[in-house]
């Protein structure tokens, strides 16, 4: 299975799309997602890939879950990375972490109640008032390109996000339906400039979003 994922992802990406995605996941963190995350944070990178996210974030702490066996190749030095099923997250203890933030993850899994099982154990290692951040492709808004990859397999909306947020026992403190484009293998010119000024106009996020972006805050046990 891990040896499949490694072929899946290098046939998704080359060389100079990995690099791409980096600059703008560097731009992402810095103008955006950094905001709500604590500097001295202990965060967990759920479906980490090729460590865009976690590379570039600020944290005390750091760690990354993936399936693909090179996904430690990627990350640098400070992050641990283990290559786990992320509905099975014992190498951490209950309660522990401040901010679990995943993307793109969870149209890969086959079933709601595999994404109910991975919402549940990030629930289980956050502190309470810990942070559940989710940026995920909108079918909604992408239904054409959702199913253009082999490896999505569970279709999800931003109000379907929520509810399943909300069944895992998280509060919505935020949900844009509509944040950043569906996929950075276009032909805009993805600048640094250009990132940042699409951050600051959430009209433009209305005209070109397909992912939604939520957030939910560990408020009450529901075992």
């Amino acid at each position: 299975m891990q040896q499949r994922l490694n072929i899946l992802y290098q046939k998704q990406f080359n060389p100079d799309e990995i690099l791409k995605k980096n600059r703008v996941w560097k731009v992402l963190c810095s103008e955006f997602f950094q905001k709500y995350i604590p500097g001295n944070a202990a965060i967990l990178d759920i479906g980490a890939g090729y460590c865009e996210f976690i590379n570039n974030i600020k944290a005390g702490t750091k760690y990354a879950v993936d399936m693909n066996p090179d996904t430690g190749q990627f990350a640098l030095p400070e992050i641990t990375v283990v290559n786990t099923p992320a509905d099975n997250l014992e190498f951490l203890e209950d309660g522990i972490l401040d901010v679990v933030f995943t993307s793109n993850f969870f149209e890969h899994l086959s079933s709601k109640d595999e994404m109910l099982a991975v919402l549940r154990e990030a629930y289980r290692v956050l502190k309470p008032g810990g942070t559940l951040m989710v940026l995920q492709p909108n079918i909604r808004y992408a239904y054409r390109q959702y199913w253009d990859f082999f490896d999505h397999k569970l279709p999800i909306s931003d109000k379907s996000l929520a509810e399943a947020l909300e069944l895992a026992g998280f509060k919505i403190n935020v949900l844009y339906p509509r944040f950043l484009p569906y996929t950075t293998k276009s032909k805009l010119p993805w600048n640094d400039l250009l990132i940042k000024t699409y951050i600051k106009l959430p009209l433009a996020w209305k005209i070109f979003g397909a992912q939604a972006f939520v957030i939910g805050r560990k408020k009450w046990n529901i075992y």
